[in-house]
Protein backbone atom coordinates (compact mmCIF):
# COMPACT_ATOMS: atom_id res chain seq x y z
CA UNK A 1 0.00 0.00 0.00
CA UNK A 2 1.32 3.36 -1.26
CA UNK A 3 0.77 5.88 1.74
CA UNK A 4 1.96 9.44 1.74
CA UNK A 5 1.42 13.14 3.56
CA UNK A 6 1.52 15.87 0.89
CA UNK A 7 2.87 19.03 2.87
CA UNK A 8 4.38 22.41 2.01
CA UNK A 9 6.78 24.56 3.46
CA UNK A 10 3.94 27.12 3.86
CA UNK A 11 -0.24 27.54 2.90
CA UNK A 12 -1.53 28.37 -0.28
CA UNK A 13 1.21 26.78 -1.88
CA UNK A 14 -1.16 24.57 -4.11
CA UNK A 15 -1.23 21.00 -1.58
CA UNK A 16 -4.65 20.88 -2.40
CA UNK A 17 -4.58 21.03 -6.15
CA UNK A 18 -1.46 18.99 -6.17
CA UNK A 19 -3.52 16.40 -3.47
CA UNK A 20 -6.58 15.91 -5.07
CA UNK A 21 -4.41 15.74 -8.68
CA UNK A 22 -2.73 13.03 -7.93
CA UNK A 23 -5.99 11.66 -5.71
CA UNK A 24 -7.72 11.10 -9.44
CA UNK A 25 -4.62 10.59 -11.46
CA UNK A 26 -3.65 7.08 -9.05
CA UNK A 27 -7.38 6.23 -9.26
CA UNK A 28 -7.29 6.45 -13.45
CA UNK A 29 -4.23 4.27 -12.85
CA UNK A 30 -6.67 1.48 -11.34
CA UNK A 31 -5.57 2.48 -7.45
CA UNK A 32 -7.96 2.32 -4.71
CA UNK A 33 -7.27 5.83 -3.03
CA UNK A 34 -8.55 6.82 0.10
CA UNK A 35 -7.82 10.46 1.52
CA UNK A 36 -6.98 12.34 4.74
CA UNK A 37 -7.04 15.91 5.46
CA UNK A 38 -5.39 16.91 8.63
CA UNK A 39 -7.04 19.68 10.81
CA UNK A 40 -10.59 21.17 11.12
CA UNK A 41 -11.26 21.71 7.64
CA UNK A 42 -14.59 21.06 5.73
CA UNK A 43 -13.85 22.53 2.41
CA UNK A 44 -10.41 21.18 1.33
CA UNK A 45 -12.07 17.22 1.97
CA UNK A 46 -14.69 18.21 -0.35
CA UNK A 47 -12.49 18.19 -3.14
CA UNK A 48 -10.34 15.43 -2.00
CA UNK A 49 -13.67 13.40 -1.32
CA UNK A 50 -14.51 14.00 -5.09
CA UNK A 51 -11.30 13.25 -6.50
CA UNK A 52 -10.68 9.57 -5.20
CA UNK A 53 -14.22 9.17 -4.95
CA UNK A 54 -14.79 7.91 -1.45
CA UNK A 55 -15.31 10.18 1.88
CA UNK A 56 -12.86 12.18 2.53
CA UNK A 57 -11.72 11.40 7.17
CA UNK A 58 -10.29 14.78 8.60
CA UNK A 59 -7.02 14.07 11.45
CA UNK A 60 -7.20 16.92 14.06
CA UNK A 61 -5.00 16.72 17.78
CA UNK A 62 -6.93 19.45 18.91
CA UNK A 63 -10.29 17.30 19.28
CA UNK A 64 -8.58 13.89 19.13
CA UNK A 65 -6.60 11.72 21.04
CA UNK A 66 -3.11 10.39 19.38
CA UNK A 67 -4.75 6.28 19.61
CA UNK A 68 -8.25 7.91 17.94
CA UNK A 69 -5.97 9.60 14.75
CA UNK A 70 -4.57 6.36 14.60
CA UNK A 71 -7.87 4.62 14.76
CA UNK A 72 -9.52 7.05 12.26
CA UNK A 73 -6.58 6.43 9.79
CA UNK A 74 -6.83 2.79 10.07
CA UNK A 75 -10.28 2.10 9.78
CA UNK A 76 -10.31 4.03 6.51
CA UNK A 77 -7.06 3.45 5.00
CA UNK A 78 -7.13 2.34 1.56
CA UNK A 79 -6.98 -1.44 0.60
CA UNK A 80 -3.93 -3.39 0.11
CA UNK A 81 -2.19 -2.28 -3.32
CA UNK A 82 -4.16 1.24 -3.07
CA UNK A 83 -2.93 4.63 -1.57
CA UNK A 84 -3.99 6.52 1.37
CA UNK A 85 -2.97 10.02 0.89
CA UNK A 86 -2.96 12.63 3.75
CA UNK A 87 -3.48 16.68 2.66
CA UNK A 88 -1.34 18.79 5.33
CA UNK A 89 -2.81 21.81 6.26
CA UNK A 90 -0.80 24.95 6.69
CA UNK A 91 3.69 24.22 6.59
CA UNK A 92 4.63 21.62 7.05
CA UNK A 93 5.96 22.48 11.10
CA UNK A 94 3.26 25.16 11.85
CA UNK A 95 0.94 24.50 13.73
CA UNK A 96 -0.42 26.04 17.27
CA UNK A 97 2.26 24.57 19.83
CA UNK A 98 5.45 25.62 20.03
CA UNK A 99 7.29 22.77 20.06
CA UNK A 100 5.14 21.32 16.67
CA UNK A 101 3.30 18.48 18.76
CA UNK A 102 0.19 19.02 16.28
CA UNK A 103 2.31 19.89 13.16
CA UNK A 104 2.14 18.55 10.01
CA UNK A 105 4.96 16.70 10.70
CA UNK A 106 4.22 15.31 14.09
CA UNK A 107 1.34 13.85 12.01
CA UNK A 108 3.52 12.15 9.54
CA UNK A 109 6.15 10.47 12.55
CA UNK A 110 2.41 9.35 14.63
CA UNK A 111 1.41 7.28 11.55
CA UNK A 112 4.60 6.30 10.04
CA UNK A 113 4.15 8.87 6.63
CA UNK A 114 6.71 10.03 4.35
CA UNK A 115 6.20 13.31 2.97
CA UNK A 116 5.88 15.20 -0.39
CA UNK A 117 6.65 18.33 -0.26
CA UNK A 118 4.83 20.79 -2.30
CA UNK A 119 7.42 24.25 -3.35
CA UNK A 120 4.93 26.96 -3.96
CA UNK A 121 8.00 27.90 -6.92
CA UNK A 122 6.56 31.41 -7.40
CA UNK A 123 9.49 33.98 -7.86
CA UNK A 124 12.52 31.92 -6.75
CA UNK A 125 15.09 29.61 -8.37
CA UNK A 126 18.09 29.02 -6.39
CA UNK A 127 16.67 30.05 -3.47
CA UNK A 128 15.01 27.00 -3.45
CA UNK A 129 17.82 24.50 -2.12
CA UNK A 130 18.29 25.91 1.07
CA UNK A 131 14.75 26.25 1.33
CA UNK A 132 15.01 22.28 1.28
CA UNK A 133 17.58 21.84 3.11
CA UNK A 134 16.27 23.49 5.84
CA UNK A 135 12.80 21.55 5.85
CA UNK A 136 15.36 18.55 5.50
CA UNK A 137 17.68 18.89 8.66
CA UNK A 138 14.76 20.76 10.66
CA UNK A 139 13.91 17.21 11.89
CA UNK A 140 15.84 14.36 10.82
CA UNK A 141 12.97 11.98 12.34
CA UNK A 142 10.38 13.26 9.33
CA UNK A 143 10.87 11.37 6.15
CA UNK A 144 11.37 13.44 3.21
CA UNK A 145 10.59 11.59 0.19
CA UNK A 146 10.94 14.47 -2.52
CA UNK A 147 9.70 17.46 -3.78
CA UNK A 148 6.80 18.23 -6.33
CA UNK A 149 7.75 22.24 -7.83
CA UNK A 150 4.55 23.96 -8.01
CA UNK A 151 3.63 27.26 -9.94
CA UNK A 152 6.71 27.06 -12.45
CA UNK A 153 7.28 29.94 -14.66
CA UNK A 154 8.26 27.55 -17.74
CA UNK A 155 10.71 25.19 -19.02
CA UNK A 156 13.98 27.41 -18.05
CA UNK A 157 12.54 27.97 -14.47
CA UNK A 158 12.25 24.12 -14.41
CA UNK A 159 15.27 23.78 -15.48
CA UNK A 160 17.26 26.30 -12.61
CA UNK A 161 14.82 24.95 -10.37
CA UNK A 162 15.61 21.46 -10.98
CA UNK A 163 19.37 22.02 -10.94
CA UNK A 164 19.43 23.85 -7.73
CA UNK A 165 17.69 21.05 -5.97
CA UNK A 166 19.35 18.25 -7.42
CA UNK A 167 23.17 20.32 -6.79
CA UNK A 168 22.45 20.75 -3.65
CA UNK A 169 20.12 18.37 -1.71
CA UNK A 170 19.89 14.43 -2.14
CA UNK A 171 15.70 15.22 -2.43
CA UNK A 172 14.45 13.99 -5.77
CA UNK A 173 12.19 16.18 -7.64
CA UNK A 174 9.00 14.22 -8.24
CA UNK A 175 7.33 16.41 -10.66
CA UNK A 176 6.92 20.53 -12.20
CA UNK A 177 3.74 21.91 -12.48
CA UNK A 178 3.42 24.82 -14.72
CA UNK A 179 1.55 27.96 -13.40
CA UNK A 180 -2.00 27.66 -15.18
CA UNK A 181 -4.71 29.64 -14.75
CA UNK A 182 -6.78 26.37 -14.99
CA UNK A 183 -5.46 24.89 -11.86
CA UNK A 184 -6.35 28.11 -9.80
CA UNK A 185 -9.12 27.69 -6.98
CA UNK A 186 -11.73 30.45 -6.24
CA UNK A 187 -11.12 31.68 -2.50
CA UNK A 188 -12.99 33.53 -0.50
CA UNK A 189 -13.50 34.55 3.29
CA UNK A 190 -13.48 31.23 4.35
CA UNK A 191 -10.63 29.78 2.68
CA UNK A 192 -11.12 27.61 -0.83
CA UNK A 193 -14.81 27.50 -2.18
CA UNK A 194 -16.19 24.16 -1.21
CA UNK A 195 -16.71 22.00 -4.62
CA UNK A 196 -20.51 22.03 -3.66
CA UNK A 197 -20.53 25.26 -4.47
CA UNK A 198 -18.50 25.02 -7.80
CA UNK A 199 -19.71 24.78 -11.12
CA UNK A 200 -17.57 22.29 -13.38
CA UNK A 201 -15.88 21.12 -9.96
CA UNK A 202 -15.47 17.55 -12.20
CA UNK A 203 -14.19 19.32 -14.73
CA UNK A 204 -11.84 21.13 -12.01
CA UNK A 205 -10.30 18.08 -10.92
CA UNK A 206 -9.87 16.20 -14.39
CA UNK A 207 -7.70 19.54 -15.34
CA UNK A 208 -5.78 18.35 -11.46
CA UNK A 209 -5.49 14.88 -12.84
CA UNK A 210 -4.22 16.12 -16.31
CA UNK A 211 -1.67 18.42 -14.71
CA UNK A 212 -0.25 16.23 -12.30
CA UNK A 213 -0.13 13.03 -14.75
CA UNK A 214 1.96 14.88 -17.03
CA UNK A 215 4.00 16.73 -14.75
CA UNK A 216 4.39 14.96 -12.17
CA UNK A 217 6.49 11.30 -12.24
CA UNK A 218 3.76 8.62 -10.86
CA UNK A 219 6.48 5.82 -10.82
CA UNK A 220 8.92 7.90 -9.16
CA UNK A 221 6.62 9.29 -7.05
CA UNK A 222 5.39 5.64 -5.71
CA UNK A 223 8.79 4.54 -5.60
CA UNK A 224 10.04 7.32 -3.75
CA UNK A 225 7.38 7.25 -0.90
CA UNK A 226 7.95 3.22 -0.80
CA UNK A 227 11.89 4.08 0.01
CA UNK A 228 10.62 6.49 2.25
CA UNK A 229 8.27 4.36 4.43
CA UNK A 230 10.19 2.35 5.94
CA UNK A 231 12.36 4.82 7.15
CA UNK A 232 9.56 6.37 8.63
CA UNK A 233 8.47 3.34 10.15
CA UNK A 234 11.55 2.19 11.36
CA UNK A 235 12.01 6.49 13.19
CA UNK A 236 12.44 5.69 16.37
CA UNK A 237 10.32 8.95 17.20
CA UNK A 238 8.31 8.52 20.53
CA UNK A 239 5.20 9.26 18.80
CA UNK A 240 5.00 6.38 17.45
CA UNK A 241 6.15 4.36 20.11
CA UNK A 242 3.37 1.97 21.27
CA UNK A 243 4.01 2.33 24.80
CA UNK A 244 3.95 6.08 24.61
CA UNK A 245 0.63 6.16 22.32
CA UNK A 246 -1.44 4.03 24.55
CA UNK A 247 -0.61 5.93 27.72
CA UNK A 248 -0.88 9.16 27.13
CA UNK A 249 -1.81 12.14 24.01
CA UNK A 250 0.48 14.78 23.24
CA UNK A 251 -1.17 17.26 25.25
CA UNK A 252 -1.55 14.97 28.22
CA UNK A 253 -4.74 14.00 27.78
CA UNK A 254 -5.28 9.90 29.00
CA UNK A 255 -6.45 7.83 25.58
CA UNK A 256 -9.71 6.79 25.44
CA UNK A 257 -8.48 4.05 22.31
CA UNK A 258 -5.57 1.91 24.19
CA UNK A 259 -5.84 -0.64 21.74
CA UNK A 260 -5.71 1.77 18.59
CA UNK A 261 -1.46 1.68 19.50
CA UNK A 262 -0.30 -1.82 18.95
CA UNK A 263 1.62 -2.21 16.59
CA UNK A 264 1.99 -4.17 13.23
CA UNK A 265 5.41 -6.41 12.77
CA UNK A 266 6.53 -3.01 10.25
CA UNK A 267 5.29 -0.66 13.42
CA UNK A 268 3.07 1.31 10.84
CA UNK A 269 -0.09 2.11 12.48
CA UNK A 270 -2.24 2.41 9.03
CA UNK A 271 -1.97 -1.34 8.89
CA UNK A 272 -2.54 -1.99 12.20
CA UNK A 273 -5.79 -4.25 13.00
CA UNK A 274 -6.34 -2.78 16.48
CA UNK A 275 -6.31 0.19 15.55
CA UNK A 276 -8.92 -0.50 12.40
CA UNK A 277 -10.95 -2.59 15.65
CA UNK A 278 -10.79 0.66 18.04
CA UNK A 279 -13.56 2.44 16.29
CA UNK A 280 -16.47 0.18 17.11
CA UNK A 281 -18.42 1.91 20.51
CA UNK A 282 -17.19 -1.25 22.48
CA UNK A 283 -13.97 -0.20 22.66
CA UNK A 284 -14.20 3.59 23.45
CA UNK A 285 -14.68 5.46 20.17
CA UNK A 286 -17.82 7.80 20.00
CA UNK A 287 -20.42 5.01 19.07
CA UNK A 288 -22.86 3.88 21.82
CA UNK A 289 -26.55 3.43 20.24
CA UNK A 290 -28.95 2.84 22.74
CA UNK A 291 -30.77 0.29 20.96
CA UNK A 292 -34.73 1.68 22.04
CA UNK A 293 -37.19 2.02 19.30
CA UNK A 294 -36.48 2.21 15.93
CA UNK A 295 -34.15 3.91 13.63
CA UNK A 296 -35.38 8.14 14.39
CA UNK A 297 -35.27 10.07 10.98
CA UNK A 298 -32.87 12.99 11.32
CA UNK A 299 -33.28 15.82 8.71
CA UNK A 300 -29.92 17.29 7.31
CA UNK A 301 -29.44 20.19 5.55
CA UNK A 302 -27.17 19.49 2.66
CA UNK A 303 -26.66 21.53 -0.44
CA UNK A 304 -24.44 24.10 -1.43
CA UNK A 305 -25.58 26.50 1.55
CA UNK A 306 -25.01 23.77 3.60
CA UNK A 307 -22.43 21.07 3.80
CA UNK A 308 -20.31 21.29 6.25
CA UNK A 309 -20.54 18.23 7.92
CA UNK A 310 -17.19 15.39 9.26
CA UNK A 311 -18.47 12.25 7.40
CA UNK A 312 -17.78 10.00 10.21
CA UNK A 313 -20.07 12.09 12.83
CA UNK A 314 -22.66 11.10 10.24
CA UNK A 315 -21.80 7.76 10.20
CA UNK A 316 -21.62 7.94 13.92
CA UNK A 317 -25.12 9.08 13.72
CA UNK A 318 -26.42 6.12 11.92
CA UNK A 319 -24.40 4.09 13.86
CA UNK A 320 -26.82 5.70 17.11
CA UNK A 321 -30.03 4.08 15.41
CA UNK A 322 -30.44 7.27 12.63
CA UNK A 323 -31.83 7.20 9.14
CA UNK A 324 -30.50 10.19 7.31
CA UNK A 325 -32.82 12.15 5.49
CA UNK A 326 -30.92 14.81 3.53
CA UNK A 327 -32.54 18.03 2.89
CA UNK A 328 -31.95 20.49 -0.31
CA UNK A 329 -32.84 24.09 1.26
CA UNK A 330 -32.55 26.00 -1.83
CA UNK A 331 -35.41 23.36 -3.47
CA UNK A 332 -36.94 21.39 -1.31
CA UNK A 333 -40.61 23.27 -0.31
CA UNK A 334 -41.46 20.77 2.58
CA UNK A 335 -40.02 19.11 5.56
CA UNK A 336 -40.66 15.19 5.56
CA UNK A 337 -41.77 13.41 8.88
CA UNK A 338 -38.69 13.56 11.01
CA UNK A 339 -37.46 13.01 14.54
CA UNK A 340 -34.87 15.21 14.36
CA UNK A 341 -32.64 18.04 12.58
CA UNK A 342 -29.16 18.56 11.96
CA UNK A 343 -28.54 22.13 10.22
CA UNK A 344 -24.65 22.32 9.28
CA UNK A 345 -22.58 25.20 8.73
CA UNK A 346 -21.64 26.67 5.57
CA UNK A 347 -22.30 29.56 3.54
CA UNK A 348 -25.95 30.86 4.12
CA UNK A 349 -24.48 34.32 3.21
CA UNK A 350 -23.69 33.46 -0.58
CA UNK A 351 -26.70 31.89 -0.91
CA UNK A 352 -28.87 33.98 1.33
CA UNK A 353 -31.36 35.40 -1.87
CA UNK A 354 -32.41 31.75 -2.97
CA UNK A 355 -32.78 30.42 1.01
CA UNK A 356 -35.44 34.02 1.45
CA UNK A 357 -36.63 33.05 -1.73
CA UNK A 358 -37.91 29.41 -0.13
CA UNK A 359 -40.44 30.94 2.32
CA UNK A 360 -42.15 27.76 2.22
CA UNK A 361 -39.23 25.49 3.95
CA UNK A 362 -38.32 28.53 6.13
CA UNK A 363 -41.99 28.63 7.33
CA UNK A 364 -41.99 24.76 7.94
CA UNK A 365 -39.01 24.65 9.75
CA UNK A 366 -39.51 27.41 12.13
CA UNK A 367 -43.16 25.91 12.45
CA UNK A 368 -41.53 22.10 13.38
CA UNK A 369 -39.07 23.67 15.55
CA UNK A 370 -41.32 25.62 17.70
CA UNK A 371 -43.71 22.94 18.23
CA UNK A 372 -40.82 20.87 19.37
CA UNK A 373 -39.25 19.23 16.68
CA UNK A 374 -35.86 18.28 18.45
CA UNK A 375 -33.16 20.23 16.70
CA UNK A 376 -29.00 21.22 16.30
CA UNK A 377 -27.84 24.03 14.37
CA UNK A 378 -24.16 25.02 13.95
CA UNK A 379 -22.63 28.02 12.54
CA UNK A 380 -24.54 28.65 9.36
CA UNK A 381 -27.38 26.79 10.70
CA UNK A 382 -27.57 29.23 13.76
CA UNK A 383 -27.37 31.77 10.43
CA UNK A 384 -30.28 30.18 9.05
CA UNK A 385 -32.60 30.27 11.80
CA UNK A 386 -32.07 33.33 12.73
CA UNK A 387 -34.22 36.61 11.94
CA UNK A 388 -32.17 37.19 8.88
CA UNK A 389 -28.74 37.30 7.12
CA UNK A 390 -27.20 40.73 6.46
CA UNK A 391 -24.67 40.74 3.93
CA UNK A 392 -22.92 43.30 1.97
CA UNK A 393 -25.49 45.72 2.91
CA UNK A 394 -28.14 43.37 2.04
CA UNK A 395 -30.53 41.79 4.37
CA UNK A 396 -32.87 38.62 4.13
CA UNK A 397 -35.31 36.92 5.88
CA UNK A 398 -34.37 33.79 7.41
CA UNK A 399 -36.51 31.41 9.70
CA UNK A 400 -36.94 33.64 13.10
CA UNK A 401 -36.34 30.86 15.07
CA UNK A 402 -33.55 32.31 16.69
CA UNK A 403 -34.17 35.68 18.09
CA UNK A 404 -31.16 37.82 16.33
CA UNK A 405 -30.10 39.01 13.21
CA UNK A 406 -26.86 37.46 11.57
CA UNK A 407 -24.67 40.11 10.21
CA UNK A 408 -21.74 39.49 8.59
CA UNK A 409 -18.47 41.68 9.25
CA UNK A 410 -15.02 42.06 7.00
CA UNK A 411 -12.65 40.38 9.72
CA UNK A 412 -13.26 37.05 11.46
CA UNK A 413 -15.53 36.83 14.43
CA UNK A 414 -14.42 33.67 16.06
CA UNK A 415 -11.42 31.83 14.68
CA UNK A 416 -9.58 28.59 15.56
CA UNK A 417 -9.56 25.99 18.39
CA UNK A 418 -11.81 26.87 21.21
CA UNK A 419 -12.53 25.26 24.58
CA UNK A 420 -16.09 24.76 25.97
CA UNK A 421 -18.07 23.38 29.26
CA UNK A 422 -21.68 22.75 29.58
CA UNK A 423 -23.68 25.04 31.79
CA UNK A 424 -27.05 23.29 33.32
CA UNK A 425 -29.08 25.02 30.46
CA UNK A 426 -27.48 21.81 28.36
CA UNK A 427 -30.84 20.05 26.72
CA UNK A 428 -28.78 16.86 25.95
CA UNK A 429 -28.53 14.02 28.35
CA UNK A 430 -25.11 13.70 30.04
CA UNK A 431 -22.84 10.74 29.51
CA UNK A 432 -20.22 9.06 31.88
CA UNK A 433 -16.74 9.43 30.84
CA UNK A 434 -16.78 12.61 28.84
CA UNK A 435 -14.11 15.46 29.71
CA UNK A 436 -15.71 18.38 31.54
CA UNK A 437 -13.94 20.33 29.26
CA UNK A 438 -14.40 20.00 25.71
CA UNK A 439 -12.54 20.88 22.48
CA UNK A 440 -14.11 22.39 19.32
CA UNK A 441 -13.49 24.64 16.36
CA UNK A 442 -15.49 27.79 15.01
CA UNK A 443 -14.51 30.15 11.95
CA UNK A 444 -17.36 32.32 11.53
CA UNK A 445 -17.46 35.93 9.69
CA UNK A 446 -20.70 36.63 11.48
CA UNK A 447 -21.66 37.99 14.74
CA UNK A 448 -25.53 38.06 15.80
CA UNK A 449 -26.90 41.36 16.66
CA UNK A 450 -30.16 42.97 17.43
CA UNK A 451 -30.45 40.19 20.22
CA UNK A 452 -33.57 38.98 22.55
CA UNK A 453 -32.41 36.89 26.14
CA UNK A 454 -31.74 33.47 25.29
CA UNK A 455 -30.40 30.90 27.73
CA UNK A 456 -26.83 29.62 26.45
CA UNK A 457 -25.64 26.03 27.10
CA UNK A 458 -21.74 26.86 26.78
CA UNK A 459 -19.24 28.49 28.65
CA UNK A 460 -16.74 29.25 26.24
CA UNK A 461 -12.99 29.65 27.69
CA UNK A 462 -11.07 29.43 24.82
CA UNK A 463 -12.65 30.87 21.12
CA UNK A 464 -15.00 33.70 20.89
CA UNK A 465 -18.61 32.11 20.06
CA UNK A 466 -21.60 34.39 20.63
CA UNK A 467 -19.68 36.40 22.49
CA UNK A 468 -19.00 37.13 26.19
CA UNK A 469 -17.77 33.99 27.16
CA UNK A 470 -21.35 31.81 26.12
CA UNK A 471 -22.52 30.17 23.20
CA UNK A 472 -24.89 27.30 22.54
CA UNK A 473 -28.51 29.20 22.10
CA UNK A 474 -31.15 26.85 23.56
CA UNK A 475 -35.15 27.33 22.61
CA UNK A 476 -37.47 24.77 23.07
CA UNK A 477 -35.82 21.66 21.62
CA UNK A 478 -32.87 23.39 19.73
CA UNK A 479 -29.02 23.81 20.68
CA UNK A 480 -27.56 25.58 17.98
CA UNK A 481 -24.26 27.59 18.19
CA UNK A 482 -21.41 28.61 16.27
CA UNK A 483 -19.02 25.86 17.40
CA UNK A 484 -18.80 23.17 15.21
CA UNK A 485 -18.39 19.73 17.07
CA UNK A 486 -16.69 16.69 16.61
CA UNK A 487 -17.84 12.78 17.52
CA UNK A 488 -15.18 11.78 19.60
CA UNK A 489 -14.83 9.86 23.02
CA UNK A 490 -14.76 12.50 25.05
CA UNK A 491 -17.32 14.47 22.84
CA UNK A 492 -19.85 12.03 22.23
CA UNK A 493 -22.51 14.91 20.99
CA UNK A 494 -24.03 12.38 18.31
CA UNK A 495 -25.04 9.48 20.75
CA UNK A 496 -26.28 12.41 23.46
CA UNK A 497 -28.03 14.00 20.37
CA UNK A 498 -30.18 10.73 19.19
CA UNK A 499 -30.86 9.78 23.01
CA UNK A 500 -32.09 13.32 23.35
CA UNK A 501 -34.15 12.79 20.35
CA UNK A 502 -35.23 9.28 20.76
CA UNK A 503 -36.32 10.45 24.72
CA UNK A 504 -38.74 13.54 23.33
CA UNK A 505 -39.72 11.02 20.98
CA UNK A 506 -41.29 8.43 23.74
CA UNK A 507 -42.62 11.55 25.83
CA UNK A 508 -44.84 12.18 22.78
CA UNK A 509 -45.73 8.80 21.75
CA UNK A 510 -46.72 8.29 26.20
CA UNK A 511 -48.88 11.13 25.40
CA UNK A 512 -50.45 10.16 22.68
CA UNK A 513 -51.45 7.23 23.95
CA UNK A 514 -52.82 8.77 27.44
CA UNK A 515 -56.72 8.98 27.54
CA UNK A 516 -57.76 12.58 27.19
CA UNK A 517 -58.77 14.30 30.15
CA UNK A 518 -62.48 14.93 30.66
Amino acid sequence: MARLLVSAAHKSSGKTVIAAGLCEALKARGMEVRAFKKGPDYIDPQWLARACGHPCYNLDFNTQSHAEIIAAAAAHAAPPGGCTLVEGNKGLYDGVAADGADSNAALAKLLGLPVVLVADCDGITRGIAPLLQGYRAFDPQVALAGVILNKVGGERHRAKLTAAVETYTDLPVLGAVMRDARLALPERHLGLMPSAETDGAARRINDFCDAVAEQVNLERLLRAVGDAASTASGSDSTLQTPATAATVAGDGRQLQTPGAATASGNGNPLQTPAAASAMSGDDGGPAQASGNGGPLRIGVFRDRAFSFYYPDDLEDLERCGAELVFINSLRDTRLPPLDGLFIGGGFPETQAAALEANAALRGEVARAINAGLPAYAECGGLMYLSRAITWRERRHEMCGVVAADALMCERPQGRGHVEFSETANMPWPAIAGEAPMRRAHEFHHSRLVNTDAFDTAYTVSRGDGLGGGRDGIVHKNLLASYLHRRATAGNRWTQRFTEYIRARKSAAETRQKQPPRR
